[in-house]
């Protein structure tokens, strides 16, 4: 399932516009926040998805019953570009767990490249809720290296990805390698160039959000 936001009228389109704007990508806060701000919105609208229980709760005038979540999710991110989307999702599910994976695009003389994977650190993923936050979804390469990496640290019950931008090449990619994941996304471009860029895109959420590195 693919669950594009901008299709319906929300603020989220409003900051995915400032992601995409280049007059506003120099504020490097900005562009964090609105990052962040994309994964509380999206975390809110997964919660819909999720089971919850009814408990009593003593208030100091008496009982309510309230509906709390059931089981805390697993929150993964690919760093760097990942962070402050993974923010926003802490920010609503703040007593989840976390996962870190350490992916990057190793580059070829020819302009070609791999995706390398270096690093993890997680939680047990058997039976549990996984939400992983990649903020751009280009060619899907990473975040299907990234799901088969979570996997061996057991089987996820569900697998929810969230990206502020998804191109429909990844988008397939994904869905293809596997099918059962759940897709939220900001927005969705058709365009991918042959270095693997999103057009129109926004550029590199990782340079825009943490400054330029040196490409590997």
């Amino acid at each position: 399932m693919v669950i594009n936001l901008s299709e319906k009228y929300s603020l989220i389109s409003n900051w995915v516009s400032e992601l995409r704007n280049v007059e506003v990508q120099g504020d490097r806060m900005r562009f964090r926040r609105n990052l962040e701000r994309i994964g509380e919105a999206i975390a809110y609208e997964i919660s819909k998805t999720l089971p919850f229980e009814e408990k009593e709760i003593q208030t100091p005038l008496g009982t309510a019953t309230c509906k709390l979540l059931k089981d805390q999710p697993v929150l993964a991110t690919i760093l760097r570009a990942g962070l402050p989307l993974h923010q926003g999702l802490l920010n609503a599910f703040d007593r989840a767990d976390n996962a870190f994976i350490s992916a990057y695009r190793k580059h070829h003389k020819d302009g070609s490249f791999e995706i390398s994977l270096d690093y993890i650190s997680c939680p047990d993923m058997e039976n549990r809720v996984v939400i992983i936050s990649d903020p751009m979804l280009a060619t899907g390469s990473s975040l299907v290296k990234t799901i088969h990496f979570l996997k061996e640290e057991g089987r996820p019950k569900e697998i929810h990805i969230v990206a502020a931008i998804a191109c429909t090449v990844g988008i397939e990619y994904v869905k293809r390698e596997e099918p059962s994941v759940t897709i939220w996304c900001g927005d969705i471009d058709d365009e991918l160039t042959a270095k693997g860029y999103i057009v129109p895109g926004l550029g590199d959420a990782g340079d825009l959000a943490f400054g330029t590195k040196v490409q590997m």
